[in-house]
């Protein structure tokens, strides 16, 4: 058991907290659970209002907002103008994961994040607010809707943080980050059979470390996603960096020492050629592991590996960190990393997902932006 922390009332930054589902294990438990109070977190913001898209037969929400003395509301609308009128506004923390909500053609769950945000910012603006917004993961399951939020954020001047816990995870062991300057190609080594979801974290960690490289980010020039035999076909063909995979793999103490290609589960490779000539790689498999690392190759050979070594069970600790860097955003108004590595690592999964579903290589005129120089 945990202990449960009072939130803090009165003279501290208030938020309105916007969630698809709140369950035991959801986002929105990991994250609003320890800004009530839970998994023995000591918040800093103050609630002041939640919104559920949808209340699930084993919701935490009502009860656990009933504890915290925090209202819900019907809309999203409400969620931000009744608090705002009776005491303000500060920021906006939206969960937009988990949840039933239908898969597209693609397999891609078709989260409502566009119409939170729509909403979010309609309200907004009838209140000439501006606040930090924090979004959970990718933008959106559609490239279009994914550049469309970016873009209507970064017009009205909002300070914006997004994304996962994963490129937040001190790596293990520890190195240098300069010499991610120096980086020509990178790899991934992700798990799991959700190709999208899992694979979002596989990409959003390599952006975080590829955007490092001298000069910046530079854009991305194509992406190429194979499935299956195609996957160690294209490893024998000397396509993509089998040492990369390997070198990595063996930071794994308790891994059995088997090659990937050995095994039956369901094997994805991403594969990410910039506009600079750096090359990015997320190889994802089931059960390969069940925390994310990588390996990056320096320009003279050297190879430097490292696990995210996440927590694999509650309490997630690594959940503790994301919730304290939002919390650190909202309160000094300062993205703590560039809003551009979200709409790059959503814009990297909406197109590699198209690029898997189509069966071809896919160029990305849509990602042809800069950052971070």
């Amino acid at each position: 058991m945990f202990n449960i922390n009072p939130m803090p009332k009165g003279n501290v930054k208030r938020v309105a907290v916007i969630v698809t589902q709140y369950f035991f294990n959801s986002h929105a438990d990991v994250i609003l659970g320890r800004l009530f109070g839970g998994f023995d977190y000591h918040p800093q913001v103050e609630v002041v209002s939640l919104y559920t898209d949808q209340v699930p037969d084993n919701d935490m929400s009502r009860s656990e907002a009933a504890r915290c003395d925090v209202p819900i509301y019907a809309t999203i609308e409400e969620t931000i103008k009744t608090p705002y009128h009776n005491g303000g506004v500060d920021g906006i923390i939206i969960i937009g994961e988990h949840g039933d909500y239908p898969d597209d053609e693609k397999g891609q769950k078709m989260y409502p994040r566009r119409r939170l945000l729509e909403d979010t910012l309609r309200t907004m603006d009838e209140l000439n607010l501006v606040v930090p917004i924090f979004s959970d993961k990718h933008l959106s399951y559609d490239i279009q809707d994914s550049v469309w939020m970016y873009e209507q954020l970064r017009q009205r001047g909002i300070p914006f943080m997004g994304g996962s816990s994963i490129p937040h995870i001190p790596p293990v062991p520890s190195f240098d980050p300069k010499l991610l300057e120096q980086a020509g190609e990178l790899l991934i080594v992700s798990f799991s059979d959700a190709i999208e979801a899992y694979g979002y974290h596989g990409l959003e960690l390599m952006q975080s470390l590829a955007e490092k490289r001298a000069g910046g980010e530079s854009g991305v020039k194509s992406v190429r996603v194979l499935q299956g035999s195609a996957v160690w076909e294209s490893m024998d063909r000397g396509d993509w960096p089998e040492d990369l995979m390997l070198q990595t793999l063996s930071l794994y103490e308790d891994r059995a020492n088997v090659h990937p290609r050995e095994s039956d589960d369901l094997t994805i490779l991403f594969a990410i050629e910039y506009r600079d000539g750096f090359k990015g790689y997320v190889i994802q498999q089931s059960t390969i592991v069940d925390q994310w690392g990588f390996a990056f190759r320096g320009q003279d050979s050297t190879v430097t590996a490292a696990i995210s070594a996440t927590d694999t069970n509650r309490p997630w600790k690594h959940f503790a960190r994301l919730t304290g860097m939002i919390e650190t955003f909202i309160i000094s108004g300062q993205e703590p990393f560039p809003a551009e590595r979200i709409l790059m690592s959503s814009g990297l999964t909406n197109l590699s997902m198209e690029a898997l579903f189509h069966k071809n290589k896919r160029e990305t005129p849509e990602l042809d932006f800069s950052y971070g120089q």
